[in-house]
């Protein structure tokens, strides 16, 4: 009888050789009653998900007075998401559920997620992705040309103006979107912050009560939905029916071949404005940040737009031949992945790394914390674009680097994104250096998604 089997909430050291019961993974250490490993989770939720490695490839933690397990390895992490017995659902998507609901793509399984597919994946067709070009050139251009030298930006704001915008014109024909894009941002940060505690910390009746937070929570939320009712509203009120993916989706199917519904229709817009945008954006504030911290790399960006393109501003076909541009991007994202913490559910008895794993059971990784092993990138903490050069990427091992994720859980807008977050780049890099200015914070701060906390920049004309 082993230490294990008699008190299964027994730590187990790091690099410590201790029988156990064969499937039963380890446990890691720090936790605390009743929170059991949640309240580190909301506290430095990075640095304790970046050292579960050495607890094991598998890892067993206690988030309240449920038992969920952490793989931690590339191959394990690549193995939960291609595995058809680990479906979306857990921890993670029950607190999105109250922003992007049960019927959007983001979150249905199954059947219901494969006909969803089936209706945006047109809209992000590499062959259509040219046509969504001289929008992403143009929204590049105006956010570097709207701000002044010397003035300071507020990333935050800045970033999910512009990510919003993109996506708004080029798959809902939107307007400019300014006020709605401003809306948004200010309910997100509130929503995506209160959507992260509900998730560590299970506490379903405190969340009820009418405190401050909960009260603010609350407010958000609804103008978050209070905008996708506007949006549906005036197209449907325009009779106007343009080639985009809102109209794909008022005019979709299911699978009896009746109209979907209402709900589905607003879940979908819901997905493409908030978690959609919302990565994104955060996204565009780290490549700021890395632009200010890192001049030397944003010089040669600068000399490679001026070197593809002449002198004039980069175009979407200049896309392709921006490479050390797209290295600066893959890297940014590699370091502080939008989508830092994702969870699954055993739909079956299963196995994951030699272990036992109970249907019910729910799964939670790191892309953060697999995206900076040591045992997978040399020199991992450092920024090296370098290191995404074909003859260094390949000693990359498979599904250490997964920004998109993948299996049939891929973001069908991967492209699309790259696109738009490369011509960001070009731009605003030509045009300026950027420097962090006083008050500013760029610390990382884990949400539902990766932003720095506070992230202020002055923009220096070259």
């Amino acid at each position: 009888m082993t230490v294990e089997s008699v008190n299964p909430e027994a730590t187990v050291n790091p690099g410590a050789t201790v029988a156990r019961e064969p499937g039963e993974p380890p446990i890691a250490g720090s936790r605390v009653p009743l929170l059991g490993h949640g309240l580190r989770l909301a506290r430095d939720p990075l640095t304790f998900l970046s050292g579960l490695r050495a607890y094991g490839d598998v890892v067993r933690l206690r988030l309240g007075p449920k038992t969920v397990y952490a793989p931690t390895t590339p191959e394990l992490t690549g193995a939960v998401a291609l595995n058809p017995d680990f479906i979306i659902a857990g921890p993670l998507w029950e607190s999105l559920e109250g922003l992007v609901g049960k019927e959007g793509v983001a979150t249905a399984n199954g059947p219901q997620h494969r006909r969803q597919r089936r209706t945006i994946q047109p809209a992000f067709r590499l062959d259509a992705i040219p046509a969504y070009g001289p929008i992403m050139e143009e929204e590049a251009e105006a956010l570097a040309e709207r701000w002044r030298p010397g003035e300071t930006v507020d990333v935050t704001l800045e970033s999910f103006r512009v990510a919003v915008r993109i996506a708004a014109r080029c798959l809902l024909r939107g307007e400019y979107m300014d006020e709605r894009a401003e809306r948004l941002c200010v309910a997100l940060t509130t929503v995506f912050r209160g959507m992260y505690r509900r998730m560590v910390i299970p506490a379903g009746p405190l969340y009820r009560l009418p405190l401050p937070a909960n009260r603010a929570f609350n407010r958000a939320l609804a103008d978050l939905h209070l905008v996708v009712d506007e949006i549906i509203a005036e197209r449907r009120a325009s009779g106007q029916k343009p080639d985009d993916l809102l109209t794909a989706l008022l005019e979709a199917k299911d699978a009896n071949g009746d109209p979907i519904g209402e709900q589905e229709i607003h879940d979908q817009v819901v997905a493409i404005l908030t978690p959609g945008g919302e990565t994104v954006a955060s996204t565009i504030m780290w490549l700021l940040q890395v632009l200010a911290e890192h001049p030397e790399h944003a010089d040669k960006v600068c000399a490679e737009v001026e070197s593809v393109t002449g002198g004039r501003p980069a175009a979407f076909q200049d896309v392709r031949s921006l490479t050390y541009t797209n290295y600066l991007v893959v890297e940014t994202m590699r370091l502080w992945p939008a989508v830092w913490i994702l969870t699954r559910r055993a739909v079956r008895d299963t196995e994951l790394g030699g272990y036992r794993i109970s249907a019910g059971s729910d799964i939670v990784y790191s892309p953060y914390a697999i995206q900076r092993d040591a045992k997978s990138f040399d020199d991992s903490a450092e920024f090296d674009p370098l290191r995404w050069s074909p003859e260094r990427a390949k000693a990359v091992p498979k599904h250490a680097m997964s920004p998109f994720s993948t299996g049939n859980r891929k973001c069908p807008s991967d492209h699309f994104s790259m696109a738009q977050l490369t011509l960001l780049t070009a731009a605003l890099a030509r045009r300026y250096r950027f420097e962090q200015v006083a008050g500013s914070d760029d610390t990382p701060r884990p949400g539902i998604t990766l932003r720095p906390n506070r992230l202020l920049v002055r923009p220096v004309p070259r």
